[in-house]
């Protein structure tokens, strides 16, 4: 998010330019359009290939111009079929799967059932370096395709099997009950053959099957999105298209919200919650969402990695999440006490004070613990993170100031700010932390396992500070092995308890979605993954 995180290229090094041909702004909103709405957006990080993003601001543009055999209902957050007519199985491990007829992608070709297997196959093949390449591991032959080691025997995964123009069949290594629930995610969208015909004119054009079209894409300036008027599904746009504005700062979004030069902004600056509601009134929305804002520890630096439990341990309890929810963010965020999100629910996974007191605000053991530890690395720790959204600089002062007010020493925390989010990712990715360093969890879909298996299992897509430990992976497969749910959440929860005693990262506090609009619009819903459902929106 999905967006995976903030919070996961076969010619991936290319950037993402489309021609700018999108009309100059006008008044109102400024979309060059009187339907069109203008809303706050940044860059993403990679080319918009399903198989490869796996952050918040792709995941956005993939929701709008992608449909899968699943959709997640914009308001509750359950599973839904989208193109699956349906997906049967009697023993959760082989499903066979109908495709709706009566689709196609924007440029006339119909979507098929190989439309899936070829990018199934595309995205778990390890020479396309696709970064949701994970999301495939469980279909059989995926170890063919994606060694651990060495080149691949296979070119596709046995467990895919075409059987007609709208039928496939799926085998998994094992149990997986709750399997048919991720296919909403965009890793697992279909693709046309001009994907694979014509990559590199894809990549500067994306062609998908969902209710919007790419019009132009500027890097650095807006991405142009057109409603597509072919589109066969029920959730047709109500607007005329969207126009999504970069921004490296959101105050600069909010203000130009309040001058009208922005019809839509989802990110509300911290600094702006005591205002926002005089300023908005019930144009702002602040509602519970998927979402979790995480410190985590890079486990390749020996000074924060094995046999470092206590240190981390011990940082986590000199954070006043209860104060910094309550100052800085206005009671908009409460907080963690686990690793996933309340908007779970408990038959999703959720369970208040898995975390233990490991999360409790404690100056005494905090400090207790590091000196056991040997005390902070160098003498200090330093706190890394984008600031160009999420208010990340303020909140992050605020935790610097808790651990050195805990620690009794008025240097003891430094932020290390990094300008842009896509520059903060590239540096993760290249295993450049030394250090703590910011890592929400935005959820790709509305189980437990999504909040633990992609973040901390063993090379997993999203584990960015590289923790592993066996029993946490044992227990995941556990879990997905299961065939009823209610069992299944009972052993997510066990692996989770694994993370409560070596601390592989710092819950801090689970976020709302928060957004704001002008009175153009109407009809604005955030969904619970905290993205504007943009199909809804009216404008006038």
């Amino acid at each position: 998010m999905r967006r995976a995180t903030y919070a996961t290229l076969a010619a991936g090094t290319a950037a993402l330019v489309l021609a700018a041909t999108a009309t100059a702004c006008g008044g109102g909103g400024g979309s060059g359009g009187s339907a069109y709405l203008s809303s706050s957006w940044g860059d993403p990080q990679n080319p918009l290939e399903p198989a490869n993003t796996n952050e918040v601001q792709g995941g956005k543009v993939l929701d709008m111009i992608f449909r899968g055999l699943k959709r997640y209902d914009p308001r509750t957050g359950q599973a839904e079929n989208m193109l699956a007519e349906r997906i049967s199985t009697a023993d959760a491990r082989n499903f066979t799967v109908t495709v709706k007829d009566g689709w196609a992608f924007s440029n006339g070709e119909k979507v098929t059932a190989r439309s899936f297997v070829d990018a199934w196959n595309y995205g778990a093949l390890i020479d396309n370096k696709q970064k949701n390449a994970y999301f495939f591991e469980y279909i059989e032959g995926y170890d063919q395709v994606h060694p651990t080691s060495g080149r691949p025997t296979a070119r596709t995964m046995s467990g895919l099997r075409v059987k007609d123009e709208r039928t496939f069949t799926v085998k998994l290594t094992q149990k997986f009950s709750t399997w048919p629930e991720t296919l909403g995610y965009p890793a697992f969208a279909p693709l046309p053959r001009a994907f694979f015909d014509d990559h590199d004119a894809w990549l500067n054009k994306p062609v998908g099957n969902g209710p919007y079209t790419v019009e132009s894409y500027a890097k650095g300036s807006a991405m142009r999105l057109r409603k597509w008027e072919g589109y066969p599904g029920p959730d047709q746009a109500r607007n005329d298209g969207v126009e999504l504005r970069v921004y490296t700062d959101n105050q600069a979004a909010y203000t130009d919200l309040l001058a009208g030069n922005l019809d839509l902004a989802d990110d509300i600056p911290a600094a702006q919650l005591k205002n926002v509601r005089r300023d908005l009134g019930d144009r702002y929305i602040n509602q519970p969402a998927g979402i979790i804002q995480t410190l985590s520890f890079p486990f390749y630096d020996k000074k924060w990695g094995a046999g470092k439990e206590k240190l981390r341990i011990g940082l986590s309890k000199a954070i006043n999440r209860e104060q910094i929810t309550e100052q800085i963010f206005q009671k908009t965020r409460t907080p963690a006490s686990d690793w996933t999100s309340p908007v779970l629910g408990g038959q999703g996974g959720y369970k208040a004070g898995l975390c233990g007191d490991a999360c409790d605000y404690d100056p005494a053991a905090a400090k207790r613990l590091i000196k056991e530890a040997g005390g902070l690395p160098g003498g200090r720790v330093t706190l890394t993170s984008n600031v160009d959204t999420g208010s990340h600089r303020m909140w992050m002062d605020a935790v610097c100031n808790s651990i050195n007010n805990a620690l009794g020493h008025d240097r003891a925390c430094a932020v290390n700010p990094v300008g842009t989010f896509a520059d903060y990712r590239n540096r993760i990715h290249s295993g450049k932390m030394t250090g703590p360093f910011r890592t929400g969890w935005q959820m790709d879909y509305p189980l437990i396992q999504n909040f633990l298996q992609p973040l901390y299992y063993t090379g997993a897509s999203s584990n960015d500070g590289k923790w592993s430990d066996r029993t946490f992976d044992r227990l995941i497969n556990d879990a997905n092995a299961q065939g009823e749910q209610g069992r299944a959440v009972t052993t997510f929860q066990d692996a989770e308890k694994i993370l409560a005693q070596q601390m592989p990262a710092i819950p801090l506090w689970y976020q709302n979605g928060s957004a704001g609009y002008t009175d153009r619009l109407s009809g604005v819903l955030l969904n619970p993954f905290s993205v504007p459902v943009y199909e809804e929106i009216e404008v006038g």
